[in-house]
């Protein structure tokens, strides 16, 4: 089981103060795939004048952008960085940057194409985001008092960047690790090949604390990481079990395979099968006919 963490305090609007060099605003746009909302953070010491950097500003949303221009009043913001273009993530970067006088806007590169198929679920691209820095991982961004290194993490996005704050061994891990829920992986830009390498590379950095944009820290993160894989692994291997007991398509698969979970989650349930499916075409263990899309019939090998 994992160990998930739902409650934390928390109030729309107001700047919570997690550490000494962490901030955090609370947007008001909860849902099932948001959780309570975004998390906006600000790293950087808490006093007038510092330097301070933002990470992931959230979506338009006016009464989110006055909170946290409110929050960094007084204080200069050096960087604004963005873990992934999803739309409950990256639209307010531009005009809160704007707002605070410039500051640029730092994430991986967009994806070319909106290639998510989850429809109209929160996981959509803001197609319109542009960063003034591109990422590729292992960048050190040095700051007053701080220093964040970006690191990649592709998986629940192709372009998924994660924030390493050296100072406090912590990590802005966006939605590749989320305290409350699974991670969502919706192909054709999500990749469970990536997104298991990825979930490999933060656990071997041994992390004393993930703090996800939705939801509460994980303030222990091995264990925590360790029931993370398991659980991926183990939804593997429930496939391969619904294919060798008949089902051919993600439609027949996620009903069983989900029934403990709301119907709102569903859709995305049926990406994250398809994932798990796609990585075993991959690997050679089941073949699709005619090629593995949602509608494919699957079979193992």
């Amino acid at each position: 089981m994992i160990p998930f963490v739902r409650e934390f305090a928390f109030e729309y609007g107001r700047v919570d103060r997690a550490s000494p060099l962490i901030r955090r605003v609370v947007a008001n746009n909860p849902g099932p795939f948001t959780f309570t909302g975004t998390g906006t953070y600000i790293v950087g010491r808490y006093a007038r004048g510092a330097g301070v950097a933002v990470i992931d500003p959230g979506p338009l949303d006016d009464a989110h952008l006055r909170a946290v221009l409110a929050a960094v009043e007084g204080q200069t913001v050096s960087h604004v960085l963005v873990t992934h273009t999803h739309r409950d993530h990256a639209p307010l970067a531009r005009p809160f940057a704007e707002a605070v006088g410039g500051a640029p806007v730092l994430a991986a590169r967009p994806p070319l194409h909106t290639v998510h198929a989850s429809g109209s679920l929160d996981e959509d691209d803001d197609d319109s985001f542009v960063p003034d820095v591109i990422l590729k991982g292992g960048e050190r961004i040095n700051g007053d008092g701080w220093t964040i290194e970006a690191l990649a993490t592709p998986g629940h996005a192709s372009n998924h960047m994660a924030f390493a704050l050296l100072d406090e061994n912590a990590l802005f891990c966006g939605d590749h690790v989320m305290g409350w829920s699974t991670t969502v992986v919706a192909p054709p830009d999500g990749d469970m090949t990536d997104y298991m390498a990825s979930l490999d590379a933060v656990i071997a950095r041994d992390f004393a604390t993930l703090w996800p944009t939705h939801g509460a820290p994980v303030t222990q993160p091995a264990p925590f990481l360790a029931a993370y894989r398991a659980h991926r692994l183990g939804r593997e291997a429930q496939v391969l079990a619904r294919l060798q007991a008949g089902d051919g398509t993600i439609a027949e698969m996620v009903p069983t395979l989900y029934a403990a979970v709301d119907g709102r989650l569903w859709p995305a349930a049926s990406l994250s099968v398809w994932a798990h499916l796609i990585a075993l075409v991959r690997s050679g263990r089941v073949i699709a006919e005619p090629e593995p899309t949602l509608q494919a019939i699957y079979r193992i090998v």
